[in-house]
């Protein structure tokens, strides 16, 4: 197989006109041609307004090594690295392993366990991702909590009501990158996310193939209970022996996978209070932050209207004065602001869009570095902790709703109260703010037909669940928010208007990644032998697809060391 790179084409391109491309840089006639297939697509935007895709492409030819002495310098021998799921053990082992959570780490672990025949029982504190999102719509409506189904916690996990994106930095040798993106095609994603250099499902798409994989893995042998929370683990010579289901129900077992999520607080302390060995990790957080979308697009793509690319993305980093790392995190292309909270008298902030990402507004998480140094105490549990602070915090400022704010409010506040100790009032919601200046959105309207003179439109937040204007300046602690202001000022420079005044703020994102590491050695089983702490909430991952790929590391692991019952 051959494999082009950088093959340029414009955006709107036909089918024909990429064979026509590929025939053209492989100098060979179309019917040499007998196959291809889309590797890799990015958007080069170097040349905005004019855009174009960037692809790698795999053939398949008549004659390979004729067509390797006719091509230029960008066609090589393809080099892929396959995905192969090793041999079984030579222990049989005497009960199903059991997986703890449903998000993509334990439900990719349980579905390869699954289909090797060794009937793996999932166990899942919340509900079905169907009663989960009645809960989950109930609570952002009336502000009613269920701590047990929520935005993080049920049927597939936080990344359920997320942007969906399936982006990783893991370096990926064994191919398991590729085979988790291959399993979401075959639950019903679309093909794309196999060659999309940013490649993302959405939230609406994600409810069908969550299900679609609980299925597969119920037809392979498997069990998924909800409403099944670990309240125990009980072990016996620093072996695990069985777990216990709330509180009451003792299964045993020789294999547990501790897939429990970021979120999962009293999980953490139990398993402290077991004897597991874990420590406390730094993390970043911050706020999130809403522009208008039609500007990102415009500044990225030097168009507002995208709709052959779709709304434009951005990823922004800064370093500031005082060493704080300050970066976009979850972009979420034409999505909503979410209310993520788990705990009563805590609130958190998540981003959230749908397949289509047409919603009006962009919004990121603005996340400054947590060093440990800001925790509390030196305990595993510290992370916890400031987590906690920082979300009370939140809490307070709105009032148990969304707190929101205009940057320009915050900078202001936030300069008066460090130097007269002043503190702005709650305000109510408004409907008369601005998104950018009235310039910047004429400027919008320009590109996109619409006259200058046009009434600058008010700007109003995206969110999912009650908000209200609030004063945020205390949610994080001076340092930070500092360094918080550093960086919207860097990030100006990058995209115009980024830092302008009625920019929307809310408090507060804490939930970027997991404050604990549950430690685990060479063989990746916990200081308890038989545990293996497995994805985002373990410490070992940062998304959806790198969850995935940890589930599938783990599930290789079992496999390597027990024979299957079939």
């Amino acid at each position: 197989m051959i494999r082009i790179q950088q093959l340029k084409l414009r955006i709107g391109h036909t089918d024909g006109e990429l064979e026509e491309k590929i025939c053209r840089l492989l100098r060979c006639k179309p019917q040499d041609l007998l196959s291809y297939e889309i590797r890799r697509r990015s958007i080069d935007a170097r040349k905005k307004p004019e855009l174009y895709y960037n692809y790698t492409i795999d053939c398949h030819m008549t004659d390979q090594r004729q067509t390797l002495k006719r091509a230029g310098k960008s066609v090589c021998i393809a080099q892929e690295s396959r995905y192969r799921f090793p041999e079984s053990g030579s222990v049989l082992p005497g009960h199903p392993p059991v997986i703890v959570g449903t998000g993509p780490a334990g439900l990719f672990c349980g579905l390869m366990l699954a289909k090797y025949g060794y009937r793996p029982l999932l166990v899942e504190r919340g509900t079905d991702v169907d009663t989960r999102i009645q809960d989950v719509a109930r609570f952002w409506e009336t502000g009613e909590l269920n701590p047990l189904s929520n935005v993080q916690f049920g049927e597939g996990g936080a990344g359920t009501f997320s942007d969906g994106k399936l982006n990783t930095l893991v370096k990926d040798p064994s191919g398991r990158n590729r085979e988790v993106l291959r399993l979401f095609v075959k639950a019903g994603a679309d093909p794309s996310i196999l060659y999309d250099s940013k490649p993302h499902i959405g939230t609406d798409a994600l409810v069908s193939i969550i299900k679609n994989i609980r299925k597969e893995i119920q037809d392979w042998g498997g069990t998924v209970r909800f409403n099944a929370k670990v309240t125990g683990i009980l072990h016996d010579k620093g072996k695990i022996t069985n777990v216990i289901i709330n509180d009451t129900e003792s299964i045993p077992c020789e294999t547990v996978v501790l897939a429990t999520g970021h979120s999962a607080r009293d999980t953490f302390q139990m398993l402290f209070d077991t004897g597991l060995t874990m420590e406390s990790k730094e993390f970043a957080a911050g706020f999130r932050v809403e522009h208008r979308q039609s500007a990102i697009n415009l500044s990225q793509y030097g168009m507002a209207d995208v709709a052959q690319t779709g709304a434009a993305p951005y990823k922004v980093t800064a370093q500031t004065a005082s060493g704080r790392g300050v970066y976009s995190f979850c972009m979420c292309p034409g999505g909503w602001v979410v209310n993520a909270s788990t705990e009563e008298g805590r609130l958190a902030v998540n981003g959230m869009s749908y397949s289509d990402r047409a919603g009006r507004n962009a919004n990121s998480a603005i996340i400054v570095s947590v060093k440990k140094s800001d925790f509390p105490s030196d305990h595993p549990l510290a992370g916890i902790a400031f987590q906690r602070t920082l979300e009370e915090a939140a809490y307070q400022a709105g009032g148990g709703k969304i707190p929101v704010q205009r940057l320009e409010d915050f900078r202001t506040v936030f300069a008066t109260r460090t130097k007269e100790n002043v503190r702005m009032a709650k305000t109510e919601h408004s409907t008369d703010i601005c998104s950018f200046s009235c310039n910047q959105s004429k400027e919008v309207r320009q590109v996109s037909g619409q006259t200058s003179e046009q009434v600058c439109e008010p700007f109003r937040p995206c969110i999912k669940g009650q908000y209200v204007f609030a004063d945020l300046t205390n949610v994080l602690p001076e340092e930070m928010t500092r360094a918080f202001l550093e960086g919207m000022e860097q990030f100006s420079h990058k995209i115009k208007g980024f830092a302008d005044g009625d920019t929307l703020i809310s408090a507060v994102e804490s939930r970027t990644s997991s404050p604990v590491r549950i430690l685990r050695d060479e063989t990746y089983q916990g200081s308890l032998k038989g545990v293996y702490p497995c994805g985002e909430g373990a410490g070992y991952a940062g998304g959806i697809l790198s969850a995935a790929m940890d589930g599938l590391r783990i599930a290789e692991t079992i496999r390597k060391q027990y024979c299957p019952y079939t």
